[in-house]
């Protein structure tokens, strides 16, 4: 008897101890995060898109400027398969542009943030322009694949403007004032700089981690709101 007793305690401590590891387990669960809450951490201006649409109410129609890669698609498939095909220096390679500007955009992702920004904005009655730092090509296919991507109406959608690139000048700024844009998007510095230049509103849509475009901006440096989930 004396030997059934220990073996039936010992079957017992085994019992609560898998119970307590089980239990343990389950305490770790819920005590976990998600990688959008530990981005959320950052002492830095969040907002939702609902909390932008809210700051509009009573705004009369306006012009709103969006950049295109990072912030309303997800591009990098064909800047990637570009630095394979010409190398690091791809960027000024005009057969790049072509090809990036009448085509390659097939495979890029459209960003849900980008929907439901440009959605809002059409509510609205704004004027929505696309101004990206990309270079000008002999011809383009990006505004009509944007155009319906996002059910923009025909009417209503301007041609995309392609500033390029040039060492030590923000090429989107004389554009922003040009067209008096008061609200403007995208996920890099340069964005947000070019829209406080004019004293607009920038609002920053955060890059994907998964980006060719590297080093990442710190989001919220520059005391712009940034988008709280805008990475898809």
């Amino acid at each position: 008897m004396k030997a059934r007793g220990w073996y039936s305690g010992l079957v017992l401590s085994m019992a609560a101890a898998l119970m307590g590891g089980v239990a343990q387990a389950e305490t770790s669960a819920t005590a976990g995060v998600t990688a959008a809450q530990l981005v959320e951490r950052a002492p830095i201006h969040w907002v939702s898109i609902a909390q932008i649409e809210k700051s509009l109410e009573g705004v009369p129609p306006m012009n709103v400027g969006f950049d295109i890669d990072d912030t309303v698609l997800y591009s990098s498939p064909g800047f990637y398969r570009g630095i394979q095909i010409y190398g690091d220096h791809f960027s000024s390679n005009p057969e790049f542009w072509q090809l990036m500007n009448n085509g390659w955009d097939a495979y890029s992702i459209p960003k849900e943030v980008g929907r439901e920004l440009i959605a809002m904005h059409l509510r609205r009655h704004d004027h929505i322009y696309f101004i990206t730092a990309r270079a000008a090509s002999q011809t383009e296919t990006v505004t009509n694949l944007l155009q319906k991507t996002f059910n923009i109406p025909a009417s209503e959608m301007h041609p995309v403007i392609f500033t390029g690139i040039r060492p030590g000048e923000n090429t989107k700024t004389p554009w922003l004032g040009k067209l008096n844009i008061k609200l403007y998007y995208g996920d890099a510095d340069s964005d947000i700089e070019a829209a406080q230049a004019v004293h607009g509103r920038g609002i920053r849509v955060l890059r994907a981690s998964n980006s060719t475009y590297v080093p990442h901006p710190q989001a919220g440096a520059l005391g712009e709101e940034v988008i709280v989930g805008s990475d898809h």
